[in-house]
């Protein structure tokens, strides 16, 4: 990298956004960001018929990948379990002769319903996010990719508008300094 900002690819799932005020904001907050190419994966593909080649030529031409969506059922929505399905295909993102991804990074960012305390062993989920998050983290591992720290806003159902407008804020800040 040249000392600029890394392109970034953000990978957006959510399958009722017209019901969704927080990734929403977070969508709008970042979308028309210098080096951010935003591709929601719901609008391009509501029939799941994922074009492989096309993701592919995108992941390739940016060096930060990052995947904003709810936490559904402690993990992703289902298109973005298809997209690493079809997409990460063994002698590309891994295995044999599948180095296309090396050295790239990958960042999730998701809301939760849930507060910080529920993610917890004490907790009503019993574990954290992150321990939810491993097989994301193991995914971008095989394929050669650095695993960044994930940013989650937890409670999204009971954000105020000003903890709602600071969250935004939070999400440029990171895209701009990690």
């Amino acid at each position: 990298m040249t000392g600029r900002m890394a392109n970034t690819l953000i990978l957006f799932a959510h399958p009722a956004l017209e019901k969704s005020r927080v990734n929403r904001a977070l969508a709008n907050g970042v979308a028309s960001m210098e080096g951010i190419t935003f591709h929601d994966l719901y609008e391009e593909y509501p029939d799941f018929h994922i074009d492989v080649e096309k993701e592919k030529s995108l992941l390739l031409d940016h060096q930060r990948i990052v995947l904003q969506h709810p936490f559904y059922w402690y993990s992703t929505p289902a298109i973005m379990k298809e997209w690493f399905d079809v997409v990460l295909q063994y002698g590309w993102a891994y295995g044999k002769g599948g180095d296309a991804l090396v050295g790239k990074s990958v960042k999730s960012v998701l809301t939760t319903g849930g507060s910080e305390k529920a993610y917890c062993a004490q907790g009503h989920n019993q574990y954290t996010v992150e321990e939810f998050l491993r097989p994301i983290e193991q995914t971008a591992r095989l394929c050669g990719m650095h695993y960044e720290q994930p940013l989650i806003f937890y409670g999204a159902l009971h954000l105020s508008d000003s903890e709602l407008d600071a969250a935004v804020d939070h999400y440029r800040e990171t895209l701009q300094t990690d």
